[in-house]
């Protein structure tokens, strides 16, 4: 349980100085970022090595993976229609999210999410921290747990709709990873292609 708290609270350490109104401008968020997924996912393989015998990148894997992250964008598309009917604050926070690729190559951007950013946090969040938590306790337990987790570490942002986007996607992945978890394969896919889709090619 010490490696699962210590990879926990080094999450919020790194994601609060990338998203921090503090800190973020100190430091270049998609480097930061890209290092930080893959070094959370690196100690998840130190300290529970393995969860590569659990992913199956069949083609029909992929393809679902792909359809995922399409109902995903789907939902995101009209939770930001109904959020701009609820909160006026709603679309100026979308837009600050969205101007942290100002500046920055699509094309490196969509190879970080896609091959880095997207894979490791699959690993990390779900592979290691619902996977143990689910195993410590129950699986409902490491479903709710590592999903409040994932949506808390984005709250230095203090930016709300950031962190409702977070507790969203993560309840997706964390249910498909709590019901389906022999198509970890295709959840890790879900994540990289929608991180792309939503940020990159049909931004919101």
């Amino acid at each position: 349980m010490k490696k699962i708290l210590f990879t926990i609270l080094l999450a919020f350490v790194l994601w609060t100085i990338m998203f921090s109104p503090w800190t973020a401008p100190h430091v270049n968020f998609w480097w930061m970022m890209t290092g930080s997924a893959c070094t959370l996912s690196l100690l998840a393989t130190i300290f529970a090595p393995g969860w590569w015998k659990r992913v199956r990148l069949a083609p029909t894997d992929i393809l679902l993976g792909i359809a995922i992250a399409a109902a995903l964008w789907g939902v995101f598309w009209i939770g930001d229609k109904l959020s701009q009917l609820m909160f006026n604050f709603a679309r100026p926070q979308v837009d600050l999210i969205y101007g942290m690729k100002d500046g920055e190559s699509a094309l490196l951007l969509t190879a970080l999410m896609l091959f880095l950013i997207g894979p490791a946090e699959e690993i990390f969040w779900r592979g290691y921290i619902q996977h143990s938590l689910s195993q410590r306790w129950n699986p409902n337990i490491g479903l709710i747990v590592t999903t409040v987790i994932y949506a808390l570490v984005h709250a230095g942002s203090f930016n709300f709709m950031l962190t409702m986007a977070a507790m969203v996607a993560g309840a997706a992945w964390g249910l498909l990873y709590r019901f389906f978890p022999e198509r970890f394969g295709a959840i890790i896919v879900s994540h990289a292609v929608w991180d792309v889709a939503v940020f990159i090619w049909f931004p919101i």
